[in-house]
């Protein structure tokens, strides 16, 4: 009997779990949703890399990944700022190589479903990005003869590139280093996030599985119903990897120091343009250029000024700091720059879809609840994106 009693009385004592609850979405806002699944997407070679997939290639690029040799003073490879540990990404604000860089550092996970790259989309393909930070004399200040060199005399690397090429490096040195920027691309594809909360619960709405989809928590289905909702957040935000992989002018200053601007896009397409590694050039594998359309017909216009990538929000809770120049340190800040947003940075022929969401406490700690629900599953993405450690 005592026993009982005193069963029953520590039982009281313990608060009741709160009942799973689901909120009532409407066919709308469901739709909405649906839209930013399944994930992972489905597999496809690049068919402006030879060697995309190819696990010889992979192997390689690995390897290039974490190799300091190819940077003029032996002290930097793609990993100084692409760190694993930290989302593939370095946590400061700009990024430095051998000298400060003006933009912030992005991660390479999910880089593969892009369709431009880089804040301001100077490259039209992953393996032309890839020769950027490795020709930049900011960065890594390589040059096509000094990572050829490398390539034929390192035994190693000579024989991984044979396997990957089908022969070992020739005498063009910018064919091989084309080639080792295709193995590093193809590498940098197997980067890919896993799974998260908001997935398991979309799948859960797409199956109408009520019970499964009420495990969500509630503010991050509050703060999802803003996102697709009032904020209308997804009309840039689209999609599985929640990005439209456009260009944006959201308000943010693009002053670098006094009298200096980043121009953005309105750059980057110029670059772009000139660039001998687009899709437009020699080096695209995919002999009918189809993967050349977009860099064929694209035009730089006015209001391309001042613009920058809308970035994926998959992991956003680890790659902080945010925006083109790690301007805001915190999510909080980002979602208080939407909530009050200064139209008047705007250009007067740019974004015209903004305006400030004058969210209050609770609407906010909402929208970072979702936010943080696009974090994938475990705690390494050095370890579950795909990645193999070196």
């Amino acid at each position: 009997m005592i026993r009982l009693l005193l069963a029953i009385v520590l039982g009281a004592a313990v608060p009741p779990v709160p009942a799973a609850e689901l909120l009532d979405f409407s066919a709308d806002e469901t739709r909405r949703i649906l839209r930013h699944g399944p994930w992972p997407p489905p597999w496809s070679p690049d068919p402006s890399n030879r060697v995309s997939g190819k696990p010889a290639a992979i192997e390689l690029g690995e390897r290039l990944f974490f190799e300091t040799r190819l940077s003029h003073d032996g002290s930097i490879s793609c990993a100084t700022c692409h760190v694993p540990e930290r989302a593939w990404q370095d946590g400061r604000a700009t990024s430095a190589g051998r000298e400060p860089v003006d933009r912030n550092t992005p991660s390479v996970l999910n880089v593969r479903l892009q369709r431009w790259f880089g804040w301001s989309g100077a490259s039209d393909n992953l393996w032309a990005q890839s020769i950027r930070p490795l020709l930049d004399a900011r960065e890594m200040d390589a040059s096509a003869a000094r990572i050829a060199r490398l390539l034929r005399a390192d035994r190693d690397l000579r024989a991984g590139y044979a396997r990957a090429f089908g022969a070992p490096p020739g005498a063009d040195d910018e064919a091989i280093l084309v080639d080792a920027a295709k193995a590093l691309a193809a590498f940098q594809e197997t980067l890919v996030t896993g799974r998260t909360p908001f997935d398991d619960f979309r799948d859960a709405l797409a199956r109408d599985d009520r019970t499964a989809a009420a495990r969500y928590p509630l503010a991050a289905q509050r703060g999802l119903r803003t996102f697709v909702g009032k904020g209308n957040c997804s009309v840039c935000h689209f999609g599985p990897s929640f990005t439209n992989g456009e260009f944006a002018d959201i308000g943010i200053p693009f002053f670098i120091a006094r009298g200096k601007v980043d121009p953005g896009r309105h750059a980057g397409i110029e670059q772009l343009k000139q660039s001998r590694f687009n899709l437009l050039g020699r080096y695209n594998d995919d002999a009918a250029r189809r993967t050349a359309t977009g860099t064929r017909h694209i035009v730089v216009q006015h209001r391309n000024f001042g613009e920058f990538k809308v970035p994926s929000l998959r992991n956003a809770a680890r790659t902080a700091p945010y925006m083109h120049n790690g301007r805001l340190a915190t999510l909080r800040d980002v979602v208080k720059h939407y909530s009050e947003i200064d139209l008047d940075r705007l250009h007067a022929d740019g974004e015209r879809i903004l305006r400030p969401l004058n969210l209050n406490e609770r609407e906010t700690n909402d929208l970072l609840a979702f936010l943080e629900s696009l974090t994938e599953a475990g705690t390494d993405p050095g370890t579950t994106s795909g990645a193999k450690r070196p």
